[in-house]
């Protein structure tokens, strides 16, 4: 709860304190009494410590401001002088707006809009001074920079986009954010122990088998699931398209848990196959994010993926959210059967934590993806390579493409290649291959030799550390390293950079594609 109150400041934080524990227990040994578990709380008393030294709350801030380590947009005043607010940036989003004898503060430029159109945006490593009259910017070193004001001009629909230019990238670009929103409440922040809340603990006890029901980007997420559960659960798992599900006459394992995911929780095909599950006796789970929607009515049990109003037709950021739900579901029930150790239980849960900030990270390549995308412009056939987990990727890149940029594309396992797609390939055919772990890493690249002796173009993303495809690859795009449990999630952001970037060039309506809709409620 906002605000926290210390001796002399008064304040309130967006984000993450990564070294509050070392922090909380210097200042519980210097006899501060804390009143909450969260880690802003260390903020207001740190800086309090360093005003009793230094005797203002500005000197204070700028000494705590080093000893911080994480995400945090932090807005500040002293108890004496409230008059003048303090603020704080870094890798969370901070805006000031300037009136006529009136300063505004904000997370984003939509929410000052109707009161100033003249902002300041706020840099990493920046603090500002505010009062009704004037700001003032230095770096955490005290050092005074330039104040830049800039003008908004957007109209009301460029406003809800927050400065982008089509709500698809600006949902691209939520995904950290949308990520932390499905983390939030469901893993600890000191244990990284999953702990899923949402659902009663018994319910998954005696589940032998699971089946996921699901269409389009979200049957993708499923495939992604089964190779998780498989690997880390160590349970059978199938998985179905939904609209052909429901006109068999399936047989279900007993103990079986359906699984259906649906974004909108409206998908009429994915709701009859979860009917018809649940007729034949089967526990169920839904996947979705549209809160008492159809799909997660009919489920014995919900996890929302709170990703937030998605209003591009191309699925982004419900996809990824889909993606983390699952990795935490894989974790939990890893943990429940003692499928994994402790130790690498909690690794995979800190790397689970850190995924906001890497998705972040990744969102940086796109000035390197756009430039990419301006040489497959004019291409007429696309396709797209992966193994183990990182083929559901390859598909749902393939999708995104042809769903915005009207390119044919496909998504093939990268053994496949030999039994027919090979014969697609010249010189106008560009292949954007995804890099794995150890032999299928290799595997990949003797197929990215076979696509390059036949004249093909080649795209690769790889991690940073993997040098398997630098001689290989006309076009190499690096994304941090990271665990193989989080790999396919990571991998997904720049595919959908450059179906973005592409589609965009092409002069395509990128929000709103031809023949699609949002929700698929109707067979």
């Amino acid at each position: 709860a906002h605000p926290h109150v210390g001796k002399h400041t008064v304040l309130v934080h967006n984000g993450i304190i990564e070294n509050y524990e070392e922090l909380k227990k210097e200042l519980i040994s210097e006899g501060i009494l804390f009143s909450s578990d969260t880690d802003t709380e260390v903020i207001p008393w740190l800086i309090d410590k360093f005003v009793e030294k230094e005797g203002n709350v500005e000197k204070a801030l700028y000494k705590a401001l080093l000893k911080l380590k994480g995400a945090f947009a932090l807005a500040l005043f002293s108890k004496h002088d409230p008059s003048t607010i303090y603020v704080a940036k870094n890798a969370s989003p901070l805006i000031v707006g300037i009136g006529e004898n009136e300063t505004f503060l904000a997370s984003d430029i939509p929410a000052l809009l109707q009161y100033t159109k003249n902002v300041v945006i706020l840099e990493d490593g920046q603090v500002a001074k505010l009062t009704a009259n004037q700001i003032e910017v230095t770096d955490f070193e005290q050092k005074k920079l330039q104040v830049k004001v800039k003008e908004i001009t957007w109209s009301k629909e460029a406003a809800q986009k927050g400065g982008f230019e089509h709500f698809m990238l600006k949902e691209i670009f939520e995904q950290p954010t949308s990520i932390a929103d499905s983390l939030r409440g469901r893993i600890s922040d000191v244990t990284a122990e999953v702990l899923l809340p949402d659902i009663q603990k018994a319910f998954l006890q005696d589940v032998e088998h699971i089946r996921f029901l699901a269409c389009g980007t979200s049957y993708h997420a499923a495939l992604v699931g089964q190779y998780w559960f498989e690997k880390f659960v160590h349970i059978p798992v199938s998985v179905e398209i939904a609209s052909e599900y429901r006109y068999r006459d399936p047989y279900l394992y007993p103990n079986t848990l359906c699984i259906a995911i649906s974004q909108s929780g409206e998908t009429a095909d994915t709701y009859a196959a979860l009917q018809l599950a649940k007729s034949k006796g089967a526990k169920t789970l839904a996947i979705c994010n549209v809160v008492d929607s159809s799909i997660a009515r009919l489920s014995d049990e919900v996890l929302y993926t709170h990703a937030g109003p998605e209003i591009g037709v191309a699925s982004t950021k419900a996809f990824t959210t889909q993606l983390t739900v699952l990795a935490l579901l894989t974790l939990f029930l890893s943990t429940q059967k003692k499928t994994i150790d402790a130790s690498e239980q909690k690794k995979l849960g800190h790397d689970l934590l850190e995924l906001p900030r890497i998705i972040e990270e990744t969102l940086r390549m796109q000035k390197n993806l756009e430039t990419i995308s301006k040489s497959f412009i004019q291409v007429r056939d696309f396709l797209y390579l992966g193994r183990g987990a990182s083929y559901p990727i390859a598909l749902e890149g393939a999708l995104k493409l042809k769903e915005i940029s009207y390119i044919h594309a496909e998504g093939y396992m990268g053994g496949e290649l030999k039994h027919g797609p090979i014969a697609l390939i010249d010189e106008e055919m560009p292949i954007l291959a995804l890099s794995q772990r150890g032999v299928l890493n290799e595997k990949m690249k003797s197929n990215v030799e076979e696509v390059n002796a036949r004249g093909g173009t080649m795209i690769t993303v790889s991690e940073v550390s993997d040098r398997m495809f630098q001689n290989v690859s006309k076009y190499e795009i690096k994304i941090p390293d990271v665990h193989e449990l989080i790999l396919p999630i990571v991998q997904t952001v720049p595919l959908q950079l450059l179906a973005y970037y592409i589609a965009k060039y092409k002069g395509c309506d990128v929000d709103q594609p031809r023949n699609l809709a949002k929700s698929v409620t109707v067979e």
